[in-house]
């Protein structure tokens, strides 16, 4: 069996970017993911989301490859819409990936929220991750809080990558944590729920 040559890293990104930059003088908004340090995420929501993936022995044995790509700014471009993740994510080239997440059930959500009701002293406190411990608990319950379970994931990935979760994917999911450091109400936009 032949492996391809090795491409060193500051070489994929050079070529990566060349090939963003096209992208964008076709009109296509790209939205980097930045990540500081050596932390994917800083915050509440963004620690919650990450913290939530790991739990999971489905996704153990690509997400630390994923961390990595993530933290070396592998992931080019990240959107998030309603039940909805695109990004493009640099390897040995260009990879699109489409992630559909299963809307929150509406008794669920009017679950959470039930739980939640006369908790939570603001809308702030709320993006904030700003929380006592008893809601943090809800709203990060492995079952029945607002992150989705495995099987309310569906992954899709243009590499050439046999397993289902590959490492660009494993890097987009680390990417939406580090996305919900600075913009934690894409999590209620991407389970189609309200948070007002």
């Amino acid at each position: 069996m032949a492996y391809a040559r090795y491409v060193p890293i500051a070489k994929r990104r050079a070529k990566a970017e060349q090939e963003v930059q096209k992208l964008r003088k076709k009109g296509k908004k790209i939205e980097p993911v930045v990540v500081e340090g050596h932390k994917t995420a800083r915050t509440f929501w963004g620690e919650a989301w990450c913290k939530h993936l790991e739990q999971f022995s489905d996704y153990a044995n690509r997400l630390p490859r994923g961390r990595t790509y993530v933290r070396n700014g592998s992931v080019f471009h990240l959107a998030i819409s309603k039940g909805k993740i695109e990004a493009i994510v640099s390897g040995s080239k260009l990879y699109n990936i489409d992630i559909r997440i299963t809307p929150l059930s509406a008794t669920k959500w009017k679950n959470v929220r039930k739980q939640c009701a006369g908790q939570i002293g603001s809308m702030l406190e709320l993006l904030q991750g700003r929380l006592s411990n008893h809601v943090m608990e809800i709203v990060t319950d492995r079952n029945k809080g607002l992150f989705p379970k495995p099987s309310e994931i569906k992954l899709s990935c243009g590499c050439p990558d046999w397993a289902e979760m590959c490492k660009h994917v494993a890097a987009v999911l680390y990417g939406i944590g580090s996305r919900l450091d600075h913009q934690p109400e894409l999590l209620f936009l991407l389970r189609n729920v309200d948070h007002r």
